[in-house]
């Protein structure tokens, strides 16, 4: 799938620009769609769903546990199971994060606490031996358990979702075009980065600032950084005011369908974002589609603002 700048698409006759980008935005859009999947349904992307699959979804009260003790991590496992399950071994003198691990046992059915805590309780249930109970949830343990990048060995399935191509000065005019989008926009070197494997992040400055503020990790490829800008842009544009976690997903697919019209735009190769569609909504690659009028606008938006800065050097 091509994502190069079609030479024909200029959308320079001001009569009829806003007509030629709906309609050349919606094809690429129908070319998004259909490169989810296929992206689904390669080998690349089973394979990683497949690893996927093997990591614990950690509740939220472990997910802060861990984001307070390694603000950088990932994807934690515990020591046996990065021996086990990937072939990953803990380096020596690296220190455990430590989360709840549910502690599953023979439960009394009534009290519903294990055999040993119901022997010491008031309980008076005895209509059946403690060997005939069933399992239940009977409290939690401290466990440890380590990031991937405290570990070292076989390398873990990744899905290439980076743009490439030629981005020229497209990183420093949409950094000029923060202001006449609303946003305050920092660009970190990776050595001060604080937001884990995040690329970017989209935050409120402080509870009294209404400009949002956008920041995202320097990297060599100025292509994907120019993609991680307008993707955090989009979100700048679209959900800042927005709170609902259950829509997170979505959200995610608005973001970085923007980003990959826009870079498609301006002549970056975008592909990569139908795997990372893939990834945050593998069941239903047309909510793409669906959202198509908010992706538009929002594309447009910044498209716009940096044609204009560009005009105006």
């Amino acid at each position: 799938m091509s994502t190069t700048r079609d030479s024909s698409v200029s959308f320079e006759q001001t009569d009829t620009r806003s007509d030629e980008m709906n309609s050349t935005i919606e094809q690429w859009i129908d070319e998004l769609v259909a490169g989810v999947d296929d992206a689904q349904a390669s080998d690349e992307f089973q394979e990683w769903l497949d690893v996927q699959s093997r990591f614990h979804d950690y509740s939220y009260r472990n997910t802060l546990l861990i984001k307070r003790q390694c603000p950088e991590a990932t994807r934690v496992a515990g020591y046996r199971t990065w021996q086990e399950e990937f072939d990953r071994h803990v380096q020596e003198g690296e220190s455990a994060i430590w989360i709840w691990a549910p502690i599953i046992t023979k439960q009394c059915p009534e009290c519903e606490n294990s055999p040993s805590y119901h022997e010491d309780s008031d309980c008076d249930y005895d209509e059946t031996p403690p060997e005939k109970w069933s399992k239940g949830l009977v409290g939690f343990k401290p466990t440890p358990v380590f990031d991937i990048s405290q570990t070292e060995g076989e390398s873990l399935p990744d899905l290439d979702t980076e743009a490439t191509g030629d981005a020229g000065d497209l990183v420093a005019q949409l950094t000029e075009t923060a202001d006449e989008l609303g946003v305050t926009v920092r660009i970190v070197p990776r050595e001060e980065w604080t937001h884990g494997g995040a690329k970017g992040v989209c935050e409120q400055l402080s509870l009294f600032d209404v400009q949002p503020l956008v920041e995202v990790r320097d990297r060599e490829n100025d292509a994907d950084l120019a993609r991680t800008l307008i993707h955090e842009y989009a979100h700048a544009l679209l959900h800042f005011d927005v709170n609902d976690d259950t829509e997170l997903s979505k959200r995610e697919v608005e973001a970085e369908a923007v980003a990959y019209v826009v870079g498609r735009y301006f002549g970056l190769d975008t592909s990569g974002s139908a795997f990372y569609l893939a990834a945050w909504e593998s069941d239903d690659p047309e909510v793409v589609r669906n959202r198509l009028e908010r992706i538009s606008r929002t594309a447009e938006e910044i498209i716009d603002a940096v044609d204009e800065v560009t005009e105006d050097e």
